[in-house]
Formats: structure tokens, C-alpha cells, sequence
């Protein structure tokens, strides 16, 4: 078979159900191969996008919602580039990746061909790891370790840039090895922090800490069965958990000893928390700045436990007290077993004096409940319309996806989550145009319930074209556009710590979202008042179609509690009264 017929052997056999992608003249072989695939009755489909970016961030949402490997093809040159900014995201949020492009023929490699971008240089840093296949003899080789990479350790994205000759040549290779493991070699390198050596520096600080809390991140997001094991152990010694925009859904709000998010736009509960501990546990998290303000205040007065599956990550944000090289699930199994051990009777005791710490960090979470007052002034606040529909929609089946800005920190602060994986945002990058591809990917991986996007009139614009490929989706999406007619995070920036000069946030020229939607086939409504809200929201959230609403909004709300860059997590502001 050919080398794009060999693709797609390789897909089916790793059980890929879904790609997004979009063709070009130096992917026809492979786009042919796959038409046959189709016709021939593989359960591979194709979701076409209207631009390359909303492929890769469709991928992204695929691989969030399901943890599967998301797969997404394009062409050569401005193609293949489009794909950047979702290959950053995904490099920065530890998404599995596998990106498929092509590239001109072998022989014009280097020669400024039509449509030629080195696309390994070009992703070097923001890639898990690339590839450029120029004989037909590497593809089975390179797609075999890429797709290992991609999933192993710490997941990420890998880009394989194939040269157009190796999808028509030849490959004389037995049917039944397309995705099975192919024999390479790797350097395996050795783990000095495993939880075995660390174990009893674990127990040490466990049994001396008065103030513990775990800090979960988007490792345990992403690790099979550790949300759970998490809670059983949190419960076993009723320890409190904080945890990152990436760890959100990890556990829901409404756990007694869940303090929800911490951070720049984190919760009183959860920033206080890590503030006052004495022993962090923290798992499969970077400490961003946006999650720890200072990292040179941050662990001066305290232990620090970071159990994280990427060795690189460790102590390179925040000086750590006991680093260990471990998955989110294995962690919180093996803290589970401590309790089968020798030290049974002193972690019991432990639970004891632990007591009154849990009461601080709890009566706090429910004395600040509501960190900010909604004022009912007659103008539409997007913190009311999300605590609404946070309220409304509770299920397992229900998954929320933002976009980026003031809107995805409120999201973040009113959802509640009863499974793991259903909030998806960018973090790391703070990708705008993120929310409705990546709303789409999660669709796909749905069989049934609902995905409600919350996105701003800023980022909306920026893959609005993907409203085309919205309407193919299994399961209804709700959008919901925040139209304040700004820039909101920047003009609330701006406001607080650039003397309200608003320079280039202003957006007074928005288009009406409702007649796109209706060209595109898609109905739907704009709400401009509380009242008017009220009266339409329960018919949006319980009918099953693809509804976008069009909500004009306050535009002088802004997102608090806000930690002022370089301050110190329990350093929150509450109000319009920032120095």
C-alpha cells in the first residue's frame, strides 16, 4: 500500500474516530486515501473546519472531554503554520497531540518551493517532540513513536511533517503491524524521586504538618481514576483541596472540603489556604504566576510536597521541600496505602488536630461565599447569567468550555463540576478563539447531554467561522456571547493600573451575532436585560438544538477577587478601590 493508505491503517488501528482537518494540494493523497477508508467502511471521520486553528483547537477539545489523542491533519506552508497557536496550547495545558501536515516533495526540501515552511524549526519549542519524513521506510517507525510520545509521561502534542512523495510511495509491509508496537529504542532514564525513596520524608512531613492542603492541578485532570482517589483521600483525613484553572472539575465546589480555584482570580478559601499551610501537596501542577503570584514568598514559610510526571517541572517555578517523579493516580494510591501501614494510628491522630485547621478554611469558604455582590442595577451582569445557568445545569452530562478573558475567570469561579474533565478552558497560552472549535472537539466526544460555551464578543471573532462546522456536531451547543463591547479583561486592566487610558480595547463596532448565526443556518436569540433573560433562559437550556444567544452586557463589570502581579495570594482585592 501507499504511504497515506498506511496512515490510515495506523489510525484505525489506534482506535481514532475523529479528525479535524482541512486539505491542501500536498495532502490530496492522504485526503484520497481517506475518502476510500470511508467508503470502504472505516470508522474514521473526518469533521471539516473552516480554518486550520479551529482544527487543532476542535482536537484540543476532543482530547480534553474524552482523554483520548486528538488528530488533526492540513496541508503544507500557510496550513501547517495555522496550526501553531493550537500546537502552544496544547504544548503549554499537556494536551496529546498528534498533528499530521504535509510538506513539498523531497528533492525541493530547502528550495523555497511553493507553499514550503520548516515546520520543524518552526515548532521546535512549542511541540513534545517533530518529525519531517522524507522516505517512505521512517513512516511506520516515526507514527509508531509519536503516537508513544504523545501519551506518554507528561501528554503533549508531536508534529509529523511528511514530505508529498512518501503519501504516494510504496511500502511493503504486512497488514496486521499498521499500529502495533513497532521495536525502538529510547534511553530510559533513571527516577531518583519515586515515592519508594520519598516515602518516608512523605510520612515525616505528613505527620508534622498542622496546616496540610493538596493543590491539584491539570495533571490530575488528566490521569485515569486520580480525581477519585484524590477525594477518598481527602476524605480519609479530611484534608482540604485547592486547585488550578486546569484542575478545575477535579472535584465539585459544593465538597466539603473542596476551596475551589486559587490564583490571580482564585477563591478567598483556596488562596488563603495556600497561603497559611504549612504543607502543600501539590499534584501535577507548574505553579504558574497566575497561580502563585510570588514564587519567592510562597514557599519561605512551608513545606512543599510536588508530585508531578514530568521531571522538568519540578522546583522550576517554586523551590520545593520533596520532589517526586510520579502519576496524579499512582500518588494518591500509594497516600492511600500509608494508611494500611505502621503509621496508621499517627495519621488518625493527625486527622485530630487537623480539625481546626479545617474548620479556618471551611467557615471561610462559606462566610465568603459570594466574593462579589451582584448589583442588580438592570444591566446584565455575565457573573449573573453564569450563576443562573451553573445552578440549572448540574449533570454528568453537561461540559462547559470558555474562551478567554474576564468571562473565563467568572465561568471558572460559579460552574460546578460532578465529573472530571468537564470544564475546558485554555490556560497556559490564553489562546482567544479557543472556546468554539474547542467546544466542537467536545461535542464529538459526546454521545449524549450538552456543551454550553461561554465566550466573549472579542474572542467569538476570532474563529467565528467555525459556526459552519458547529452544525455537525452530535450533541446540542449553547453559545453564549458575552457582548460588553470590550476587551474585557484588558479594559479592566487598563482601569485598575493604567489610569483608564483605554487604548484599543474599546469594541463599539460588533457585528449583530444573531444574523451571523442565521446566515450559518444556526438560530438565535439576543437578550439586552435581566428580564428578558429570565424569561428566555429555561426554553435555551432545555430544547435540544444549537442555540447562539447574544447577551449585551455591563460593560464596566469586572472580575474579582484580583491579585495584583507579584503579590502574594492572600493579598485578594475585593473591590474598585486598587492602589
Amino acid at each position: 500500500m501507499n504511504g497515506a493508505a498506511y496512515i490510515m491503517k495506523f489510525l484505525e488501528r489506534k482506535n481514532v474516530d475523529i479528525i479535524f482537518g482541512y486539505p491542501g494540494g500536498k495532502v490530496l493523497m492522504l485526503y484520497d486515501e481517506l475518502y476510500k477508508a470511508i467508503e470502504s467502511g472505516s470508522k474514521l471521520n473526518h469533521i471539516l473546519t473552516r480554518h486550520e486553528q479551529g482544527a487543532i483547537h476542535a482536537a484540543e477539545g476532543y482530547a480534553k472531554a474524552t482523554k483520548k489523542t486528538g488528530v488533526v491533519f492540513a496541508t503544507s506552508g500557510p496550513g501547517a503554520t495555522n496550526l501553531v497557536t493550537g500546537l502552544a496550547d496544547a504544548m503549554l495545558d499537556s494536551v496529546p497531540i498528534l498533528a499530521i501536515t504535509g510538506q513539498v516533495v523531497t528533492p525541493s526540501i530547502g528550495h523555497d518551493a511553493f507553499q514550503e515552511a520548516d515546520m520543524l524549526g518552526v515548532t521546535l519549542s512549542i511541540t513534545k517532540h517533530n518529525y519531517l519524513v522524507r522516505e517512505i521506510e521512517k513512516l511506520p517507525y516515526v507514527l509508531e513513536e509519536a503516537w508513544h510520545i504523545a501519551r506518554s509521561g507528561r501528554y503533549g502534542p508531536v508534529l509529523i511533517d511528511i514530505a508529498q512523495n512518501v503519501f504516494s510511495e510504496k511500502i511493503d509491509i504486512d497488514l496486521e503491524n499498521c499500529g502495533t508496537e513497532i521495536k525502538y529504542t529510547r534511553r530510559e532514564r533513571k527516577n531518583p524521586h519515586t515515592f519508594e525513596l520519598q516515602k518516608s520524608k512523605v510520612i515525616d512531613l505528613l505527620t508534622h504538618s498542622f496546616r496540610p492542603v493538596i493543590l491539584a492541578g491539570g495533571g490530575v485532570n488528566s490521569s485515569d481514576n486520580a480525581p477519585e482517589n484524590m477525594r477518598k483521600f481527602m476524605e480519609k483525613y479530611n484534608i482540604p483541596c485547592a486547585y488550578t484553572l486546569m484542575g478545575k472539575s477535579v472535584i465539585d465546589i459544593i465538597h466539603p472540603l473542596a476551596l475551589g480555584m486559587a490564583g490571580m482570580h482564585g477563591l478567598p478559601a483556596a488562596n488563603t489556604a495556600l497561603a497559611k499551610s504549612d504543607l502543600i501537596l501539590a499534584v501535577g501542577t507548574r505553579f504558574s504566576d497566575r497561580t502563585i503570584g510570588n514564587p519567592q514568598a510562597f514557599s519561605r514559610l512551608k513545606s512543599i510536597i510536588h508530585a508531578d510526571i514530568d521531571v522538568a517541572e519540578i522546583s522550576k517555578n517554586v523551590k520545593v521541600t520533596l520532589p517526586i517523579v510520579i502519576d496524579a493516580n499512582e500518588f494518591f494510591l500509594n497516600l492511600l496505602e500509608l494508611g494500611d501501614s505502621d503509621i496508621t494510628n499517627i495519621l488518625e491522630e493527625k486527622k485530630k488536630q487537623w480539625f481546626d485547621w479545617i474548620q479556618e478554611v471551611i467557615v471561610l469558604k462559606e462566610s465568603v461565599d459570594d466574593p462579589v455582590k451582584i448589583l442588580f442595577s438592570g444591566k446584565l451582569k455575565m457573573r449573573e447569567i453564569m450563576r443562573y445557568i451553573a445552578k440549572k445545569e448540574t449533570g454528568d452530562d453537561v461540559s462547559y468550555v470558555t474562551d478567554v478573558g474576564q468571562h473565563q475567570m467568572i465561568a471558572a469561579q460559579e460552574t460546578h463540576h460532578s465529573k472530571s474533565g468537564t470544564f475546558l478552558s485554555s490556560g497556559g497560552l490564553g489562546t482567544m478563539g479557543f472556546g468554539l472549535p474547542a467546544a466542537i472537539g467536545c461535542a464529538f466526544g459526546k454521545d449524549k447531554g450538552k456543551v454550553i460555551l461561554f465566550s466573549g464578543d472579542g474572542g467569538i471573532q476570532m474563529n467565528i467561522q467555525e459556526l459552519a462546522t458547529v452544525r455537525k456536531v452530535p450533541v446540542p451547543v449553547k453559545i453564549f456571547i458575552f457582548d460588553n463591547k470590550r476587551l474585557g479583561m484588558v479594559r479592566q486592566w487598563q482601569k485598575h493600573f493604567y489610569g483608564g487610558r483605554y487604548s484599543q480595547s474599546v469594541l463599539d463596532d460588533n457585528p449583530d451575532f444573531c444574523m451571523i448565526a442565521n446566515a450559518y443556518g444556526i438560530e438565535s436569540v439576543k437578550i439586552n436585560s435581566r428580564k428578558d433573560f429570565f424569561k428566555k433562559i429555561d426554553n435555551i437550556l432545555t430544547n435540544d438544538k444549537i442555540v447562539l444567544v447574544h447577551l449585551v452586557t455591563d460593560p464596566e463589570e469586572n472580575v474579582y477577587p484580583i491579585i495584583p502581579g507579584g503579590k502574594s495570594n492572600h493579598e485578594m482585592i475585593f473591590s474598585e478601590e486598587i492602589e
